[in-house]
């Protein structure tokens, strides 16, 4: 590595100073008869090029000045040549950019970690940049890192496999994890890594098919994505029920119309929780419409009605602009 190369240049440089530093005082330490100290002053003014301190009286401290003054050149040369190459390789910038972002990561909680920056990685990350959801991206690819780089993602330069890479990327502090790597054996060490470290992390993996998939589910992932069914089915949609079908992209897309689907868990402390829908005015105090509730026991009321109770453990799931989905988190927050 870049790094690596420049840092033994360094420890070179670092080398040659002091060897000709150490061999300028003995050498006229020797020659001159002078103390320790005058012999390496002598050695320092003459190979830093800054003058001599007396012209040497004797012919061998004229050459060992001669010499001094040859390797003071040399390494301030080679000196000069390393330190060019340190700024246009952007090693120091580098090296404080690196800082900064291990620094951020080290900072984040409830955020997102996306294992693979495939297609499908950096359309989950266009979803949660536009989401204005905070998440990290961990992958081994040096082109896919760059491009990671560039959009501003913070990210792991790691196998998301290995445990100390997504230690790295802040799995303990992590809301959830999307596995999106375009290789399913990937997945599965992925999401078994994930689920030993953290039982209660969502997990959300891909899979290239349905037998790929249930293998993801007995790894531990909470739900598995199939882009090429999913792909299909959208395709197939588009042509039987077009309208249907770019209404639900709309609200589903972050960076679609200001007009998104949202689902908000109603806890048991929560001032709203086992009243009906009528009662908590939903509509009118926020302007969000339920479209569906999920229960406690994983069934969806698609339709519920002005008299369903909202119970603690049900999850809604309203539609409506930024704000009006914003007052409807609000009217549900947790009670004190």
């Amino acid at each position: 590595m870049d790094a690596v190369r420049r840092l033994h240049q360094v420890e070179k440089l670092l080398a040659a100073v002091v060897a000709t530093l150490a061999v300028g005082t003995i050498g006229f330490r020797l020659s001159l008869h002078e103390g320790w100290f005058q012999s390496f002053y002598r050695a320092v003014i003459t190979a830093t090029l800054t003058g001599l301190d007396t012209v040497p009286p004797s012919n061998g401290a004229r050459l060992l000045s001669i010499v001094m003054v040859i390797a003071g050149l040399t390494i301030i040369a080679y000196a000069g040549a390393v330190i060019v190459e340190a700024i246009a390789g952007g090693v120091l910038t580098g090296v404080i950019a690196e800082r900064r972002r291990e620094r951020t990561i080290e900072n984040l909680d409830g955020h997102y970690i996306i294992c693979g920056y495939g297609r499908v990685g950096r359309r989950v990350a266009d979803e949660f940049r536009a989401a204005g959801v905070a998440y990290v991206v961990v992958d081994l690819n040096d082109e896919v890192i760059e491009q990671a780089r560039e959009h501003g993602d913070l990210f792991v330069d790691g196998d998301a496999a290995n445990d100390d890479d997504l230690r790295r990327a802040g799995l303990a502090r992590a809301a959830g994890l999307v596995a999106a790597s375009d290789s399913d054996a990937d997945n599965t060490y992925i999401v078994l890594s994930a689920r030993a470290a953290r039982p209660d992390l969502q997990i959300v993996a891909r899979a290239s098919d349905e037998d790929a998939g249930k293998k993801l589910e007995l790894a531990g992932a909470d739900r598995v994505v199939l882009p090429y069914a999913t792909a299909g089915r959208t395709m197939a949609n588009l042509v039987l029920k077009p309208q249907v079908t770019e209404f639900l992209d709309a609200v589903m897309t972050a960076t679609g119309p200001d007009l998104h689907l949202a689902e908000v868990e109603v806890h048991s402390t929560c001032p709203q929780a086992g009243r009906t829908i009528r009662d908590i005015r939903v509509r009118h105090e926020t302007g969000a419409i339920i479209v569906a509730l999920r229960k406690r026991d994983g069934s969806f009321d698609t339709t519920p009605e002005p008299d369903a109770v909202v119970e603690p453990g049900d999850v809604i799931v309203g539609v409506g602009t930024t704000d009006e989905l914003r007052r409807l988190e609000d009217l549900f927050s947790v009670g004190s």
